[in-house]
């Protein structure tokens, strides 16, 4: 009926202006086309500099509101302290429980391995390194203790997707010192979710950039997005604290591929797609320090086994996640447009990143959502 209208009036337009019978035709073909355009979902971008955040109601989005509370529930009893969905860039839910507020700063833990790799592709981008170079190239000479061509053989790609060879069986995991990182494999040949190869791209990144790692990615992704936190030395390890809006922040990024609104953040389609993809052939579900579902198989950190099947069987299969120990959790769901955040304690699992309790919260984040 609108379309039919529209036409109408266009022809009545013409009559009254005497136009030609060619220009009719062109202006009912144009109008024609421009009215048969589907919509579009329209990502909404929250101000750098307020806490201002627009919100969607599930009433609005068809969503089944009987399976709120039950969620909430759930959430509660496994020791969340944040939650929050976005539909749309737009937050649909925003919870805190067990006596947490939206002021905190919680760790993300190996979560935080995608902000990492995000800020590698910018170095790249910025053509300050080159993820196909000897990571010596950034890190110096006997930053192992391992032979020079053992050394040389291992490149940044090789951190970003845990094929590095290094011996992963060291009393510490997380240790840097060249005396820990030993030859176990060659490069490529085995997959292990070794911490401590992680961590090293930090100095890569300090190595490549002439800043501090922490300096680097605040100016280049943090101040840019209006994120808060910070990282924090524990150890070995350096883990980022922030709220969990700042990390639906980050998710928001990701779901844009790299762009804030349309100020260029990341702007590499191919690292991007390489990062949230398949990266080697030895574990499907891993990419670029990202965890990616829908695949035919899945290793686990802490394992050398290989489990078929796909990761999180009952969450969409273009999921990607930043996924840490206690369960922190950064679902990006491109199809659907959703960034979902789990900060809290421990919910009973002792796994590093992937466990049983992301399958049951998808099966209640399902009931509410379909």
């Amino acid at each position: 009926m609108k379309k039919n209208n529209i036409l109408l009036l266009a022809v009545l337009l013409c009559l009254i202006s005497s136009c030609s019978d060619n220009d009719s035709t062109e202006e009912l073909m144009d109008q024609q086309e421009i009215d048969t355009t589907p919509e579009v979902n329209i990502l909404y971008f929250p101000p750098i500099d307020s806490d201002t955040w627009e919100t969607s109601s599930l009433q609005e989005l068809g969503w089944n509101t009987s399976n709120e509370q039950p969620l909430y529930t759930f959430l509660e009893k496994r020791g969340t302290k944040a939650f929050i969905i976005l539909k749309n860039g737009k937050i649909v839910i925003e919870k805190y429980f067990n006596g947490a507020t939206a002021s905190d700063n919680n760790p993300w833990f190996s979560a935080g391995k995608t902000l990492t790799a995000f800020t590698i592709g910018i170095a790249q981008q910025e053509n300050l390194l080159n993820i196909d170079e000897a990571s010596a190239t950034y890190l110096g000479a006997g930053w192992t203790n391992m032979t020079i061509d053992q050394e040389n053989a291992i490149t940044v790609r090789h951190h970003l997707t845990m094929t590095t060879g290094l011996d992963y069986t060291v009393s510490n995991q997380n240790c840097t010192s060249s005396n820990c990182l030993t030859y176990l494999n060659d490069p490529s040949s085995f997959w292990y979710y070794h911490n401590a190869t992680y961590t090293l791209l930090d100095n890569i990144i300090t190595g490549a950039t002439n800043q501090e790692y922490t300096t680097y990615f605040t100016n280049k992704v943090k101040n840019k997005i209006g994120m808060n936190g910070a990282w924090v030395t524990l150890g070995y390890a350096k883990i980022f604290y922030s709220t969990a809006r700042s990390m639906a922040r980050f998710g928001l990024l990701s779901l844009n591929k790299g762009l804030w609104d349309t100020t260029e953040i990341l702007n590499d389609p191919e690292y991007f797609t390489q990062m949230t993809t398949t990266s080697q052939n030895i574990n499907q579900a891993y990419g670029y320090l990202w965890w990616l579902n829908g695949k035919s198989s899945f290793r686990a950190p802490a394992s050398e086994t290989q489990y078929t099947g796909e990761l999180i069987p009952d969450a969409p299969d273009d999921l990607i996640a930043g996924l840490g120990k206690n369960d922190q959790k950064l679902y990006v769901v491109p199809s659907q447009n959703l960034v979902i955040i789990r900060m809290g304690n421990a919910t009973g699992e002792t796994l590093l990143g992937p466990s049983g309790f992301d399958n049951e919260l998808w099966e209640k984040i399902n009931l509410l959502i379909n």
